[in-house]
């Protein structure tokens, strides 16, 4: 969901792509990254990645092209293109696995660490009210302080990746932050 114009927050890496997992460090590699909020340059070497991506998918059956990016990310192939990549910070890219702490910054929230297009929407509904009384509150600010409100606590979103990580046999290894 876009609240507010990401294009200020992008600069020149050839690769810019959101986190389900910040560090902190833009720039390094262990950050686990979100593939579904990207902004790239078209140049040859996202051009040869995205070849090797999905050609990639082959040697990972079963994985989506998320999970396929973060294993293929440290081959020598993507490392030696000459790459630039950059993971954007949740503070202005957050989601449900990592939420923006901040109204005052988010550009976009991403319904992550959730499964299933209803518990998505209803959860995004959330937000927007969320969003919608971050709004109100700016009109009807009398001071100069920042907004101090937050996030609601995804409802559907919540428990549902442990659901779906112990009912599912074929997900094996993954690991992710989620709403206790």
């Amino acid at each position: 969901m876009w609240f507010r114009d990401p294009f200020s927050q992008f600069d020149n890496a050839d690769f810019q792509t959101a986190c389900d997992n910040f560090n902190g460090n833009p720039f390094d590699w262990r950050n686990l990254p979100n593939t579904g909020f990207s902004y790239v340059k078209s140049n040859e070497k996202t051009i040869q990645l995205y070849k090797f991506w999905y050609k990639s998918r082959m040697n990972y059956p079963g994985l989506h092209d998320q999970d396929v990016f973060n294993r293929i990310k440290f081959h020598p192939f993507v490392l030696n293109i000459g790459l630039g990549i950059r993971f954007l910070d949740t503070a202005y890219f957050g989601g449900f696995c990592e939420p923006s702490q901040d109204l005052n910054k988010v550009c976009t929230m991403h319904a992550n660490c959730c499964v299933g297009l209803e518990n998505k929407v209803h959860d995004l509904g959330i937000m927007l009210d969320d969003w919608r009384k971050y709004i109100k509150s700016l009109v009807n600010q009398t001071t100069t302080g920042q907004y101090k409100g937050s996030w609601t606590v995804p409802q559907l979103c919540r428990y549902f990746t442990i659901l779906w990580l112990i009912l599912s046999p074929k997900k094996k290894n993954i690991t992710t932050n989620i709403y206790l």
